[in-house]
C-alpha cells in the first residue's frame, strides 16, 4: 500500500468536504467546475503543509496526476482542429446532408443510439465516435427540432456501448487484464448487464423520439446547407481514413493527424482561394460560418485549438487534484474502509461498483477507476468463491460507462466540449450509462448472472 500522510478519518473528512464543495458550486451556484476543483486543490495543499509533508510529495502528486492525462489533452487539441477543418472542407456538412435522407424524424434518437453503438463497437473509441458521426447527428437533430441534451444522450449511450463491448477498446482489454480473465469471456459475461441496458435504452429513445418540440422544416435547412457548403461524396474521404485507421488499431494521435491532413487537402481542392492565413485562423480559432443564415452559422461555427482550452484547463486542475488524493494515500484509505464492510455477494458487488464510481468522481479517470478497484477487490471475490469475470464486468459497468457522467472527468469534459452540451444537461438522457451500474448491482443481490468458482477447480488450485 502507498505510504499515506492522512489517516482513514482524515481521508474520509477531506474527500467529503471536496465532494460537498464541488456539488454546492456546480449544482447550487451553477458555477463552472474549475472553481470548486481549484478550492479542493488548495485544501489538499493546505493539508499537506499542516501535516508537514515534504513539498516534493506535493509536486510528485501533481506531476503524476497531470502526466496521466497528457495524451488526452493532446487528443483534445487535435479533435478541435479536426472539427474546424472538417467543417471548412465540407466533410461534416456532407455527413449531415446525407444523414437527412437516411433517418426518420420519429425514430431519430433510436437511430442515433444504434448507429453510434455500431460505430463505437467497430472502432472501439467513444471519443472518435462522438467527434465524427456524433457531430453530424447534432446538426441533423437540431434541424429536426430535438433538444440537444437528448441528442447528446443518444450519442454518448451508443458510443460508450462500443467503448465497453468492443475488443478494440482500451477499457475492454484493461478490465479483464486487471482481473485475470480472458477478454472474450469477459465480453460474453457482460451481456448479462449490457443487453438489458441496451434494450431499455432503445425503448426509451423510441419514446422520447416522438417528443420534438419544434416545427422547424428540416428540408429547408437541408437545402440551405447544400447551397452554402461543399457537399460531395469526396469530402467523406477523411472519415473513411479515420475509421480504417481506427479499425487497424492505429493509435489515436496519428489517426487524428491523418484525418486533419486529408481534410486540409480537400479544403484546398474545393476552395483553391484559401490562403495560409485563413488556414491558420481556422486551425487556431475554429471555422467561422458566415452564410447570413443564423441557424446554419450557429451550427457550423465550431472547432479550433482555442475551443478546447476551457476543457484543457479543467483537465489540468482535476487531474492535479486527483494526483494529490492518490499520492497522499487517501484513495487507498477509502478503498480499505469500503472493502472491510464486504460480507456477502450483493454487498461485494455494490462495494466494488461504488468504489469504481467514487474513483471516477475523485480522480476523473476511468482507467484508474478500473485499475485501483480491480486490484483492491480481487481477493474479496476469491474469498467468496466468485469467478473473477464478475469483477471485470462490474469494473466496466461502474467504471467505463460512468466516466462521461462526471463533469470534471476526462470523458465528461471532452464530450461536453465537442457536443456543445453540459454534462448536467445530457446526464439524465444517457440511459445506457445510467442503467449499467444499476443493473450490475441488482444482479449482485439477486444472484442472476453471477458465476461461482467450481469447488473441484478451487480444490485443485489450492
Amino acid at each position: 500500500m502507498k505510504q499515506s500522510i492522512a489517516s482513514k478519518t482524515e481521508s474520509i473528512i477531506i474527500t467529503t468536504v471536496i465532494l460537498l464543495l464541488i456539488g454546492s458550486f456546480i449544482i447550487g451556484l451553477q458555477a463552472p467546475p474549475h472553481i470548486p476543483i481549484l478550492f479542493g486543490f488548495m485544501l489538499l495543499i493546505g493539508f499537506a503543509f499542516w501535516k508537514r509533508a515534504p513539498w516534493t510529495i506535493v509536486e510528485k502528486g501533481i506531476r503524476d496526476g497531470i502526466s496521466s492525462g497528457i495524451p488526452s489533452i493532446f487528443i483534445f487539441i487535435l479533435v478541435g482542429v479536426l472539427i474546424s477543418i472538417w467543417m471548412a472542407s465540407g466533410t461534416i456538412p456532407t455527413m449531415m446532408v446525407f444523414g437527412f435522407s437516411m433517418v426518420s424524424d420519429k425514430f431519430f434518437l433510436a437511430t442515433v443510439f444504434v448507429v453510434c453503438t455500431i460505430v463505437g463497437t467497430s472502432i472501439g473509441s467513444a471519443f472518435t465516435t462522438a467527434a465524427t458521426v456524433g457531430i453530424a447527428f447534432i446538426g441533423i437533430g437540431t434541424a429536426l427540432g430535438y433538444d440537444l441534451p437528448l441528442i447528446a444522450g443518444a450519442i454518448i449511450s451508443g458510443a460508450f456501448f462500443g467503448d465497453k463491448m468492443s475488443p478494440l477498446s482500451d477499457t475492454t482489454n484493461l478490465a479483464p487484464a486487471v482481473s485475470g480473465v480472458d477478454m472474450f469471456e469477459h465480453i460474453r459475461n457482460m451481456l448479462w448487464t449490457t443487453l438489458p441496458a441496451f434494450i431499455i435504452s432503445f425503448i426509451l429513445f423510441l419514446i422520447f423520439g416522438h417528443e420534438t418540440n419544434s416545427s422547424a422544416n428540416f428540408h429547408e435547412f437541408q437545402s440551405a446547407l447544400e447551397k452554402q457548403t461543399t457537399i460531395s461524396w469526396v469530402t467523406l474521404l477523411p472519415v473513411a481514413i479515420v475509421l480504417i485507421l481506427a479499425l487497424k488499431r492505429v493509435p489515436a494521435i496519428p489517426t487524428l493527424l491523418a484525418g486533419i491532413v486529408s481534410g486540409i487537402v480537400l479544403l484546398f481542392v474545393f476552395h483553391p482561394d484559401t490562403t495560409m492565413q485563413s488556414l491558420v485562423s481556422i486551425i487556431q480559432d475554429g471555422f467561422k460560418s458566415d452564410t447570413g443564415i443564423k441557424e446554419i452559422d450557429r451550427l457550423l461555427t465550431r472547432g479550433g485549438i482555442q475551443s478546447m482550452m476551457w476543457s484543457v484547463s479543467l483537465i489540468l486542475l482535476s487531474l492535479g487534484m486527483g494526483g494529490l488524493l492518490y499520492e497522499f494515500g487517501m484513495i487507498e484509505q477509502l478503498i480499505q474502509a469500503i472493502a472491510q464492510l464486504v460480507r456477502s455477494t450483493g454487498k461485494l458487488i455494490c462495494s466494488t461498483a461504488f468504489t469504481a464510481i467514487g474513483i471516477n468522481i475523485l480522480l476523473g479517470e476511468q482507467y484508474l477507476s478500473i485499475i485501483l478497484t480491480g486490484r483492491a477487490f480481487g481477493e474479496s471475490f476469491d474469498k467468496l468463491g466468485l469467478e473473477r469475470k464478475n469483477l471485470s464486468r462490474v469494473l466496466e459497468d461502474a467504471g467505463t460507462v460512468v466516466n462521461p457522467l462526471i463533469p470534471w472527468s476526462v470523458s465528461g469534459i471532452f464530450l461536453s466540449g465537442i457536443l456543445g452540451v453540459s454534462v448536467m444537461e445530457y446526464l439524465p438522457f444517457t440511459f445506457f450509462c445510467l442503467l449499467c451500474p444499476v443493473i450490475t448491482m441488482l444482479l449482485g443481490f439477486t444472484g442472476i448472472g453471477i458465476s461461482k468458482v467450481n469447488p473441484l477447480k478451487q480444490q485443485k488450485a489450492v
